[in-house]
């Protein structure tokens, strides 16, 4: 992959395949070499370990004294079955069951401090526990389902319906614009970010959308400008809860955008020298997207090239 994102990277063979097996999935959970981690509505338990961050493993057993059994099969490691489990509830449990194991940090922070195949687990483990939360009747006929697959499949006893989980697919992207003086991109700022944040636009797709038509469609409801050309980057796997953020650089046709102040409130365009400055922090007005999020990386591109 030419380009990294953050919560990308995880090196676990998923066994898609086997983990439909109920006895092989059987057979992982009785391995006594099967290992956990632990999230607490959507936060990783990590620790420090010889100055840095990393996350908590523990065996599946004492994971699943801990957590009640409320846990999904992630895949394997060297052949060993990793698994994770998840506390429910509002009280931190590092101050009951979980005590001593270390702390739980919110995802975006993880995302900073956590080696990248560690944020590319617990990313996939908090997105699987976030579908199964919203997912535990049966859209076809409302009735409760069933985990099945390890976590990866849920069935409704009622009809039979499989349901699998989400991934919402994103476009994010960068608009470009060549017909002036010097190239230059824009970024949009939305009302409840930080003061002074800008990033880059961005919105879902929408059904029988390809990717370009989704990019053209976005830069022109939120910012007024045609796209005449989409370039992909990168992409990256967004856990807030399942989103599949597609990064794209958009030549746009003219320079006189024009915010739509219901998802932007403003726009501006940057020269790469006052990008570059943006991403150094030395902008007078401007912020960067953070370290973590495709936003930046689009930016940073586009600006070294």
């Amino acid at each position: 992959m030419p380009y990294r994102n953050a919560f990308s990277g995880n090196p676990l063979d998923r066994s898609g395949d086997l983990r439909n097996d109920a006895a092989w999935l059987a057979e992982q959970e009785a391995n006594p070499e099967a290992l956990a981690m632990i999230l607490w509505e959507g936060r990783p338990l990590i620790e420090t370990h010889e100055g840095a961050e990393r996350l908590v493993w523990l065996s599946l057993g004492h994971a699943r004294d801990l957590a009640r059994d409320r846990d999904v099969f992630l895949g394997l490691w060297k052949g060993a079955p990793v698994f994770a489990a998840e506390f429910e509830g509002s009280i931190d449990p590092t101050s009951g069951p979980a005590g001593g194991l270390g702390r739980f940090v919110e995802m975006r922070e993880a995302a900073v401090v956590l080696p990248e195949a560690d944020a590319g687990i617990a990313a996939t483990a908090k997105s699987l526990f976030d579908w199964r939360r919203r997912h535990g009747f049966c859209a076809a006929c409302g009735k409760a389902t069933d985990q099945a697959s390890g976590g990866w499949k849920r069935v409704c006893a009622a009809c039979g319906t499989e349901h699998f989980p989400r991934v919402d697919p994103v476009v994010i992207m960068l608009p470009v614009y060549k017909g002036g003086a010097e190239p230059v991109c824009l970024l949009g700022r939305q009302a409840a970010w930080p003061a002074g944040r800008m990033s880059a636009l961005a919105g879902f797709m929408e059904p029988g959308e390809a990717i370009e038509e989704a990019c053209a469609r976005e830069v022109m409801e939120e910012a007024g400008l045609t796209v005449c050309d989409v370039r992909y980057h990168s992409s990256q796997p967004w856990p807030f809860p399942a989103q599949l953020m597609i990064g794209l650089i958009a030549e746009v046709t003219t320079d006189e955008a024009a915010p739509d102040q219901t998802e932007l409130e403003a726009v501006a365009w940057l020269t790469k020298a006052e990008a570059r400055a943006v991403l150094d922090e030395t902008h007078p007005t401007i912020h960067a997207p953070p370290p973590y999020a495709i936003a930046r990386r689009l930016l940073e591109s586009w600006a070294a090239e």
